[in-house]
């Protein structure tokens, strides 16, 4: 049995969803590459390498974890870098992405005299804002009024573009090719001047693409690219999407270590935390599916016999992840399993109030179950000095 709690990925699912992207991927004529901030379990590596053209970074830290596992492609943007930070990318990023005319200017005779950039193993671009909205959470949207998150045509001005070729937006999270549509008729309204450029060879459609979702229309997205590379003669479209490598290939399975009753509330208390290990449910928020002890699905409140407020250990009040109604009552000892708990968990998990971080699991091809990280109270008190 493996421990409690548990972050479970399956390799089989892990590797549906990669074939998925590589058809796409070649149809579509475009490179995709796994976006670390939805998913860097580096021990899959080696497999998401075999499909996908490399990684792309959030700064200089997932930037080296995808130099010294991933060893393909490395596409690198930030909100903006420090000296050091600059000194570290133009080693190791093959795309350096800016996030304003400032930071690019900042940096330009650095950039532009490197040796790696010299010989065009290194492109920079800068990331714009299309201004555009599409999502329904504001927390996630890049393009509300005010986003500090790529540049905007005022913003951008008449700005020379020596020594850029390439541009990147990122607007969607969890989205379909409708969104990213009127995404592209924004961008070409506000940005098309500059594809249009010579010097402008590539394009970054960032992630937020939900392409590996069963009812996600993959011949559009694919339509979508190819007549993109064409309107605009670019020589490269890249996607980096995390959600979508990831989604619905892992479990996160706990334990029930306390059963409560207040004011007409059952309470089943559990070894793991919302904000502490899936924070996107009380961030987004979210209602992960649940499974039973049986691995049986659970229902809505009231919808089957017994119901249950699904608690968490620690001192924040509402770290609780939602009511759920299960078949049979629950047990102190029983196993419960939270559905699709691969991307946007393991790399967002804190060890807040010393609850104990939950192990790292592969389920492999054979069905057996490898654990790769076990935590202990040294991680946690070597965080802090």
């Amino acid at each position: 049995m493996t421990p409690s709690p548990c972050y479970i990925v399956d390799i089989a699912k892990l590797k549906q969803n990669l074939e998925i992207l590589r058809e796409v991927k070649e149809q579509a004529d475009c490179r995709i590459v796994l976006a670390l901030k939805g998913f860097s379990l580096w021990h899959t590596f080696p497999l998401i390498a075999e499909y996908l053209d490399g990684c792309c970074a959030s700064g200089k830290w997932e930037a080296k974890l995808a130099h010294k596992h991933f060893q393909k492609h490395i596409l690198t943007y930030s909100p903006a870098y420090k000296p050091d930070e600059i000194a570290e990318l133009l080693e190791i990023s093959t795309h350096l992405d800016f996030n304003s005319p400032g930071q690019w200017l900042r940096y330009k005779d650095t950039v532009m005299s490197h040796p790696r950039y010299i010989s065009g193993a290194l492109k920079c671009g800068i990331r714009v804002n299309p201004e555009h909205s599409t999502g329904q959470t504001p927390l996630y949207d890049p393009c509300s009024a005010g986003s500090r998150l790529g540049a905007t045509l005022a913003s951008i001005g008449d700005m020379d573009f020596t020594g850029l070729t390439g541009l990147h937006f990122h607007t969607l999270c969890e989205q379909y090719t409708g969104d990213l549509e009127t995404t592209l008729e924004a961008l070409d309204k506000k940005f098309g001047h500059i594809l249009n450029r010579p010097e402008i060879t590539w394009l970054n459609m960032g992630g937020g693409h939900w392409i590996t979702k069963p009812n996600y229309d993959r011949d559009h997205l694919v339509k979508l690219v190819r007549a993109t590379k064409e309107k605009y003669n670019l020589e490269e479209v890249w996607l980096e999407p995390g959600e979508a490598i990831a989604i619905h290939t892992g479990v996160l399975e706990c334990t029930v270590i306390d059963l409560i009753e207040n004011n007409g509330h059952n309470i089943a208390i559990l070894d793991v935390s919302a904000t502490g290990h899936m924070p996107d449910v009380l961030e987004m928020p979210y209602r992960p599916d649940v499974l039973d002890s049986d691995l049986q699905p659970t229902g809505q409140a009231g919808e089957l016999s017994h119901t249950y407020r699904l608690g968490c250990p620690t001192c924040l009040a509402g770290d609780v992840i939602g009511d759920y109604s299960f078949n049979k009552p629950l047990n102190i000892g029983d196993r419960i399993t939270f559905d699709d708990m691969a991307h946007y968990t393991m790399v967002k998990t804190t060890m807040f109030n010393g609850v104990p971080h939950p192990a790292i699991a592969l389920k492999q091809e054979d069905g057996s179950i490898e654990v790769v990280r076990e935590f202990s109270y040294d991680d946690f008190e070597q965080r802090l000095g």
